[in-house]
């Protein structure tokens, strides 16, 4: 009887210590979010205000027009905070959110393939929106709302993929 007691109190503790990493992770992701936003919030405003010649010229490459990105401004700003804030999430993630023990050189390197797939194909969505954005004249109210819109699709398969993947612990 007392080990049934014991395995359960076992078990409810090891979800309470999942959920709370969720926690953490949503937490850390929220704030990463936050500046990452803000980033792009002050490069798009600098394309737009200061640096006018970025938003205008045209990006002549196969694979960044086959994704849908037409203009420099555009993408500086989407993928410069995009990196970002990917790369202050994989920090805090490690030490706060997962306290990962393990090889730090493995799992920063998995971070990079998932972060540049991740932003390939966040980048991808974001244009083709944006380039909607820009055909029905949303201006800068319109790149922020698609902005946080494309921020939120990865969360579908980055949570599995940072604690089962990237964010592992040592067996011991």
């Amino acid at each position: 009887m007392e080990t049934a007691g014991r395995a359960e109190k076992e078990k409810t503790s090891k979800r309470r210590e999942e959920v709370l990493k969720i926690v953490k992770w949503s937490i850390t992701g929220i704030g990463s979010a936050v500046v990452e936003l803000g980033i792009f919030a002050l490069l798009r405003f600098l394309f737009e205000h200061a640096f006018v010649s970025f938003n205008e010229r045209p990006v002549y490459n196969s694979f960044l027009n086959f994704l849908g990105i037409k203009y420099l401004g555009y993408l500086i700003a989407y993928f410069t905070s995009a990196c970002i804030g990917y790369a202050l999430a994989f920090i805090i993630n490690r030490i706060y959110s997962f306290k990962a023990d393990g090889n730090l050189a493995v799992s920063a390197t998995v971070n990079v393939v998932f972060t540049f797939i991740n932003i390939l194909f966040v980048t991808w969505l974001g244009t083709v929106l944006s380039n909607l954005s820009v055909e029905r004249s949303w201006g800068f109210w319109g790149d922020m709302l698609i902005k946080v819109s494309v921020m939120t699709v990865p969360v579908i398969w980055a949570y599995p993929i940072n604690r089962f993947v990237i964010h592992r612990k040592k067996k011991k």
